[in-house]
């Protein structure tokens, strides 16, 4: 499955060296993007032996086309998940969604890559007047629960930006990474933290054999005491549907732009219309947005429609900011997949022992792969997690 198409802008930012080989492990991971790297950083944290396989380069999938938008609000507004799982649930999501950001933070600070880690407020503008009362219901749901959350009104709004809606959220606590050079800075961070990275190796046949698991990979046979599957959108976790939902999505990042100070505090942006346009900006004054959801699974192979849907977007951000020459230099489009209840896939195989899933589909997938790596680390080191019912893929 293609996973993106286009003129992709991450991977410029970095170069990478190659990896070596090794043979048993406590843990094998399968996949080589945000969600393996993340759950090898926290493993090999707890002096485990960890193999990362991936079938093409390390970073090379989702990862590159990753817009490095971290929040911890959700595609489901906390009010709307109340009403699906109930209130305790549902603000312990978000709670563990808060504490991951800053759980992101702590691993920027320990690699030797900068991976360009920036605290970002959020600016959650209604698309329409029609939104405003879920809106404001869900500036009340937040502010009753604790989270860092303001409102403003249209005047607010006039105030601090070049573009006025009828009303918004500034939550607090959110922030911004390039997540390619991330990604990277975990695996130069991971060369000497007991883990070795097979690339070009494609696991074909995982099966549990007592005390193991066998990897048959197109290289050769691996065994782990434990196997994780973190192959993203691309392969259907247990081998069937359990509720996801595969499209696609097109983002562009603009020539650099000489000023931005019209950009309040260079918040991260983003709206309720579904699919929603979202706003960002880099450390060399680029504009990352993205947004124009699509039904396909498959990444788009028209340069032509690319290049078209790009520049849908550069002409919404050059309505929103008429004062900036926004000019698009990079554009893609990418598979992008959400479940049906809005939660990750994370957890041990209903059947398995020693199989497991970190599959953080949705719009704060890095979120959910840091929270993610955390609950099975526990579940592999026989700790007790009470957040694991949350986000078991029996659900």
């Amino acid at each position: 499955m293609e996973l993106h198409n286009g003129k992709l802008f991450w991977p410029t930012t970095y170069n990478d060296t190659e990896k070596e080989f090794n043979t048993h492990y406590d843990v094998a991971i399968i996949g080589g993007g945000m969600s393996g790297a993340l759950c090898a950083y926290v493993l090999s944290r707890e002096g485990l032996k960890v193999a990362i396989i991936e079938k093409r380069q390390l970073a090379s999938g989702s990862s590159s086309a990753n817009t490095g938008l971290l929040q911890f609000s959700n595609d489901i507004m906390l009010h709307e998940l109340i009403d699906e799982i109930g209130e305790e649930q549902a603000v312990r999501f978000y709670k563990l969604c808060q504490e991951a950001v800053g759980h992101l933070e702590e691993v920027a600070m320990t690699l030797p890559v900068s991976p360009e880690f920036t605290r970002r407020k959020s600016i959650y503008y209604a698309s329409s007047p029609l939104h405003l009362p879920k809106l404001k219901k869900e500036y009340k749901t937040l502010k009753e629960h604790g989270f860092p959350v303001e409102y403003w009104s249209k005047k607010n709004m006039k105030e601090h930006l070049p573009f006025s809606k009828s009303g918004a959220l500034i939550t607090h606590g959110d922030a911004e990474v390039n997540p390619f050079r991330f990604v990277n800075g975990i695996f130069e961070y991971l060369k000497d933290h007991n883990t070795t990275a097979f690339e070009g190796t494609e696991a074909i046949e995982v099966k549990e054999d007592g005390e193991k698991v066998i990897i048959e990979t197109n290289k050769g046979t691996l065994t782990a005491s434990h196997v994780v599957h973190s192959t993203g959108y691309e392969t259907p976790p247990l081998g069937e549907n359990i509720g996801t939902e595969i499209n696609r999505s097109y983002a562009i990042a603009t020539k650099p732009v000489d000023d931005l100070s019209q950009w309040h505090e260079r918040a991260l942006i983003w709206e309720t219309d579904r699919p929603y346009l979202y706003l960002r900006t880099t450390v060399d004054n680029r504009i990352i947005a993205g947004g124009l959801d699509e039904d396909p699974a498959e990444a788009p192979q028209s340069m032509e429609k690319i290049e078209k849907q790009g520049k849908r977007i550069e002409k919404e951000v050059q309505k929103m900011f008429p004062g900036l020459n926004v000019e698009m230099e990079y554009a893609w489009g990418a598979s992008f997949g959400e479940s049906l209840d809005h939660l990750p896939y994370i957890g041990r195989h209903p059947d398995k022992n020693r199989i497991y899933y970190l599959l953080g589909y949705g719009g704060n997938g890095t979120v959910y792969s840091m929270l993610g790596s955390r609950i099975l680390r526990d579940l592999i080191l026989g700790r007790p997690n009470r957040d694991a019912e949350l986000v078991k893929l029996d659900r």
